[in-house]
């Protein structure tokens, strides 16, 4: 391991009038991102995931170990498996299990225990964090696991994003289904997320509800 460290040589700076062009231009962008709950089948090439996944993979991240592992998956047999054991999942989720509150929340959404996106899409992302790495034949404990995973889940849905494609995050309860069909089941990593990607369908839809967005004075204080 070394503590050596080089120069900064690839920060740009930008005017500051240049700066906030950027900066209305990212958050106009942004807001076209949706969660979309409908999906072309059209093919996106593998390599415009792979550039995702590596844009991903330069989030911050606990003592440099980036304690995660991204399972891009777009065959029709696996995407069916997950299909099936989500849904199943799922219907224990809006049969009660969730709780008369969390589904009241959900209403708005229009969601159910349907969810063909998982097919129909033609990128599933599984997203595994992992408690440890090995390092030169060692063990070695990951640092603020959660927190990095998180990081660069966001970073992989900007890029998506930005890329243009739609997505969606699913988290089913338990995930531990995702584990065993994708081929990580061990004691070191556990499922984080699963990120739909792919083009909308043609009659895909935005909840109205979901266009409803704090504003700044509701997000954010200056002190």
């Amino acid at each position: 391991m070394s503590d050596e460290h080089i120069p900064l040589n690839d920060f740009i700076e930008y005017s500051q009038d240049e700066m906030l062009a950027r900066a209305q231009n990212n958050y106009q962008q942004v807001k076209r991102r949706h969660s979309i709950r409908k999906f072309s089948d059209r093919p996106v090439p593998q390599a415009i995931i792979e550039q995702c996944i590596l844009a991903a993979g330069t989030a911050p991240n606990g003592a440099n170990h980036q304690p995660w592992h991204f399972v891009a998956i777009k065959s029709p047999e696996i995407k069916a498996q997950i299909r099936e054991q989500a849904e199943a999942l799922e219907q224990a989720f809006y049969a009660g299990r969730a709780g008369e509150e969390w589904l009241n929340a959900l209403k708005p959404l229009g969601t159910n225990a349907s969810k063909p996106y998982l097919e129909h899409a033609p990128w599933l992302i599984a997203i595994f964090s992992q408690k440890r790495k090995e390092e030169q034949g060692e063990q070695k404990t990951n640092y603020y696991v959660h927190e990095s995973v998180g990081i660069a889940t966001g970073f992989l849905i900007q890029a998506l994003h930005h890329a243009g494609l739609a997505t969606l995050t699913h988290t089913p309860k338990p995930m531990s289904f995702l584990s065993k069909i994708c081929g990580r089941d061990n004691d070191n990593e556990r499922p984080y997320m699963l990120i739909i990607a792919g083009y909308p369908a043609d009659d895909a839809t935005v909840p109205l509800h979901a266009l409803d967005k704090k504003p700044l004075n509701e997000i954010c204080e200056f002190i």
